[in-house]
């Protein structure tokens, strides 16, 4: 992901969330130098992720499909390539947020061995005020990749 990807990345994020990251979020990410990664399709972006890796940490801060383009694989796609690369970068665990009210995301996670390890209070806005978030993690090891379903 560049800065002069932003407009197109925005532009999904906008249709894909009632509360948006703002440009100035990507910006921060793209400074601090975290990979960053936009998923085109034919030419255009259709999806984007944001990941963070610190010590044996990795922490994925943002995945993203345009909703015309969900549930074709590409956010399976895009987790994958965030898992893999966290492990390049000798990560022992990954860890994400995740909106209780996001069943397809949840059921994605699981199916690649992401599990619930606690909840964050009121983490998330929401129309009606806050919305707790799921931590889930996987811990990196070799064989983890290789028993992940095909796609």
């Amino acid at each position: 992901m560049r800065e002069s990807d932003l407009d197109a990345i925005l532009a999904i994020e906008q249709r894909a969330y009632p509360f948006p990251w703002t440009r100035g979020i990507f910006r921060d990410c793209l400074a601090a130098g975290y990979p960053a990664w936009v998923l085109q399709e034919r030419g255009l972006p259709i999806g984007y992720a944001v990941i963070s890796v610190a010590a044996d940490e990795a922490h994925i801060l943002n995945i993203c499909v345009a909703p015309e383009r969900q549930g074709r694989g590409h956010g399976r796609q895009l987790l994958r390539s965030l898992v893999k690369l966290a492990m390049d970068l000798g990560a022992a665990r990954i860890f994400l947020e995740v909106r209780p009210s996001n069943p397809n995301a949840i059921a994605l996670y699981h199916d690649e061995g992401f599990n619930e390890i606690g909840r964050r209070p009121r983490y998330y806005p929401a129309r009606d005020g806050r919305e707790d978030a799921l931590v889930m993690a996987m811990e990196l090891v070799g064989e983890d990749i290789d028993r992940m379903p095909a796609l």
